[in-house]
């Protein structure tokens, strides 16, 4: 069939096609780990690395000498310690998705030339985003022309070219974007952001806006530091752990055996999620005969299903409680010692809680007063509790307050600064917090410039840079036209994905420093670039020296990872050795003469003595990086100093966005399956909800579905309403499921679509994935069958 010549072109899908036809519905797991995790992780390694090959890269896992897991940022067994570590490392220190994490980048399977001479960018997109990382890793350079339909390969030295062409003719530097991954080590972020602001711009968005930006900027105006205040001991010595809009099962599984051991000793575990995951309520440790026989360990003293955005108004509702406690028994309940030495701002706070209502606060969370009063209860017989909490938090319009609310919980009570008690953002990839501690920001502290302009001898721009929100529409409005991103899926990461697609095919030039295929390769700009990485697990000989890198956890802890693994092909070059060759490329010679990119690529030990003398904390980082056990990075709020002496409490009116819904409208919140890790997509089934098959499903309540006369397991369409703009996503499978009446649960980046660009968290511009206001309709589409 020919094609009019005015005809638009046919251009790579931007959405991963539906699958829709291929789910069943089965039974929600009732249980995390068990048998299955163990048949899951042998699976993965032999369809992928074969047993032996898996079994090495896993013996090596997050061990002393070995491999970071690219996957969660929670902490080694023996890292974390207040007098002596409490428990020796495993020799199996990896869970379910950790192994799937390692099969997926260690694969046997590559991909040549000849696979990009055969499938066009086109075809590939019609591909899921499954099938796309199942191909193998890219093994070398790749460049897409302006108007070709095919990768091609190009030479290390010709692509580095080509990027510094493009940089050096733009205008202004703010012209261009650098966007990072929290999968980049601190040495490659470190020169990265140098590089970037050499070149002249403070253009550094990174995942961390898309996640956990809510908690940095709660956290830095409460108790002046953006990190949580706990170590891992803390846990052996909690007696509450309190763990709201997290999911701990799919997303941070090692933090099961964690709560597993507290629990066992007697610790009261708290779980406030919308959906009632096995994860937060029973787990079966897979390394452990005895607990794979029997039931496994219960977990969740207590489980309350909040309504989405409903966080705020129930932590409301418990501190007011506390509060009449106080009143009944005068100083036995809130510490008074702590709150008159270490804070300020209570009695607004506590003016604010004694003026709203219970009534209030149980229509906003979903959550009567009987179980305020029960968590309350809880809280003022535990003189230890430690609160953690995800992007069940960080990702609703009102993010920031309502972390801040989970703050003046614990201030209350004096939680903080105490061992056995404090702050736990737990984030979601394995060095996402070691980004922003190395610079990548674009808003920089002036003191991080000072010292940084004072090292190398130069003026750093202080203008701010672009955030992810605001990069996509500088690139959508021709603000901006190159694209650079040190790892990650941009595309299917960031909310609207069509805008965003649009904005991409916007750029003249676009690079994708990688080590799978993935959608973000096929949505390009007029010219694109694939630079193919090392992976963690990869050996990194640097003229046959093995190199190291560090990492920093979302305890603060940074330690080393160093791979072992034969690379799958000899071309490809670690993350260091791309950044120092695009800055060679890009920059004047004076500066490179000045710098050195090559001596930094020869040895990352001469990158980590210009980290130690920019970057506070990280002093003697050499010399403390080969401990065993890495170092702790100072955090002034566990010895309770505070900016300006004090901690602050604050108050805010009760936000609830779902109270606002018309009739016919839901709130919905996008989530990971448990086959899945952010963006990247292991397997089709979600075994702990019961879904199977397919990512293209929508969680709903049985009386939602009854009311729109719905059958679970009937198709769907779903359409997003904000600001008077609607966005639709076709072809859903709906799914009954144990969550709050009007609210629904999607998976992403399937979901993305939905989400508006410019719905974003208060303060911290995070895209609110937790707050999407939708209408659902039956398509025409048969009733599926069940599993």
């Amino acid at each position: 069939m020919s094609t009019a010549p005015d005809a638009e072109p046919i251009l790579p899908l931007a959405v991963p096609p539906s699958d829709s036809n291929d789910v069943r519905i089965g039974t929600p797991g009732a249980v995390a780990g068990g048998f299955p995790a163990i048949v899951q992780t042998l699976r993965h390694l032999t369809a992928q690395t074969g047993l032996l090959r898996g079994t090495q890269a896993l013996l090596a896992l997050n061990q002393a000498g070995g491999v970071d897991c690219p996957g969660c940022a929670w902490p080694e067994s023996s890292t974390e310690n207040l007098e002596g570590a409490l428990h020796e490392r495993s020799a199996l220190e990896f869970c379910e998705n950790g192994a799937k994490a390692i099969a997926w980048e260690a694969t046997r399977r590559t991909l040549d030339a000849a696979f990009f001479a055969r499938h066009s960018l086109v075809e590939l997109s019609q591909q899921s985003d499954f099938a796309l990382g199942q191909h193998g890793r890219l093994t070398q350079p790749l460049f897409k022309a302006r108007d070709a339909s095919h990768y091609q390969p190009i030479s290390w030295e010709q692509a580095l070219a080509r990027v510094g062409q493009a940089l050096r003719a733009l205008h202004s530097p703010d012209e261009a974007i650098f966007y990072t991954s929290g999968r980049t080590s601190n040495e490659a972020a470190f020169l990265y952001q140098l590089f970037v602001r050499l070149y002249g711009t403070n253009n550094l968005p990174d995942c961390s806006d898309l996640c956990h930006e809510s908690s940095g900027v709660a956290l830095r105006e409460t108790i002046g530091v953006g990190k949580g205040t706990v170590q891992l001991a803390d846990f052996e010595q909690a007696d509450a752990i309190w763990v709201i809009g997290q999911n701990p099962g799919t997303n941070h599984p090692r933090m099961l055996s964690t709560l597993q051991r507290a629990r066992a000793r007697g610790c009261q575990i708290v779980t406030i999620n919308p959906l009632r995951e096995p994860g937060l309520l029973r787990f079966k440790h897979p390394q452990q005969p005895e607990d794979l026989l029997g039931a496994g360990t219960e977990l969740s003293t207590l489980h309350v299903p909040v309504c989405i955005g409903g966080d705020a108004a129930l932590l409301k509702g418990v501190m007011k409680e506390l509060l009449l406690a106080e009143a009944r028994a005068p100083g036995t309940v809130l510490d008074h010692r702590f709150m008159d030495q270490h804070t300020d701002g209570f009695s607004a706070l506590q003016a604010g809680l004694q003026a709203q209502s219970f009534e209030s606060l149980e229509q906003a969370s979903g959550i009567p007063r009987s179980v305020m009063k029960q968590l309350a209860d809880l809280l003022a017989r535990s003189r230890r509790v430690i609160a953690c909490w995800a992007m069940g938090l960080t990702q609703q319009k009102d993010s920031v307050a309502t972390i801040q609310e989970v703050v003046n919980l614990l201030l209350l009570g004096g939680h903080i600064g105490r061992p056995g008690a404090g702050l736990c953002p737990v984030r979601g990839h394995s060095n996402v917090q070691g980004d922003r501690t190395m610079g990548i920001v674009e808003k920089p502290d002036p003191a991080f410039l000072q010292r940084l302009a004072d090292r190398f001898q130069f003026t750093p721009p202080a203008a701010p840079g672009l955030d992810s929100v605001a990069a996509i529409h500088a690139l959508h409005a021709g603000r901006a036209h190159v694209f650079i991103a040190l790892g990650g899926n941009f595309l299917s990461a960031t909310p609207d994905t069509e805008f965003t697609a649009e904005a991409l095919r916007r750029c003249q030039l676009t690079v994708q420093i990688s080590t799978k295929l993935h959608r973000g390769h096929l949505v390009t700009g007029q010219e694109a670039l694939i630079l193919p990485c090392l992976g963690r697990t990869d050996l990194d000989l640097q003229h046959g020296v093995p190199q190291i890198v560090s990492v920093e956890n979302s305890m603060g802890i940074v330690h080393s990872s160093q791979g072992h693994l034969p690379p799958c092909a000899p071309t490809l070059r670690s993350e260091v050795a791309i950044v120092c060759g695009l800055a060679q490329a890009t920059l004047s010679p004076s500066i490179n003469q000045r710098l050195d990119w090559a001596s930094l690529s020869a040895s990352y030990d001469r990158i980590r003595d210009h980290i130690a003398a920019v970057v506070p904390g990280f002093a003697d980082f050499n010399v403390r990086l080969r401990q065993p056990d890495g170092f702790l990075l100072p955090n002034l709020a566990r010895q309770r100093q505070f900016p300006d002496g004090k901690a602050r409490f604050t108050w805010h009116p009760v936000f609830s966005p779902w109270q606002a819904l018309l009739p016919d409208q839901l709130l919905m919140m996008t989530v990971r399956s448990h086959d899945q890790f952010n963006t990247t997509i292991y397997g089709l089934d979600d075994r702990y909800r019961g879904v199977l098959g397919g990512r293209r499903v929508i969680l709903m309540n049985r009386r939602d579905l009854a009311a729109r006369q719905i059958l679970s397991g009937q198709h769907v369409q779903i359409t997003s309403h904000f600001r008077g703009q609607t966005r639709r996503a076709d072809d859903f499978v709906a799914v009954e499921f144990d969550i709050p009446e009007r609210c629904c649960a999607t998976y992403f980046p399937e979901a993305n679509v939905l989400i508006p660009l410019d719905s974003v968290a208060d303060k911290s511009r995070t895209p609110t994935s937790k707050s999407v206001v939708v209408t659902v309709q039956p398509c025409l589409a048969p009733t599926r069958a069940h599993a």
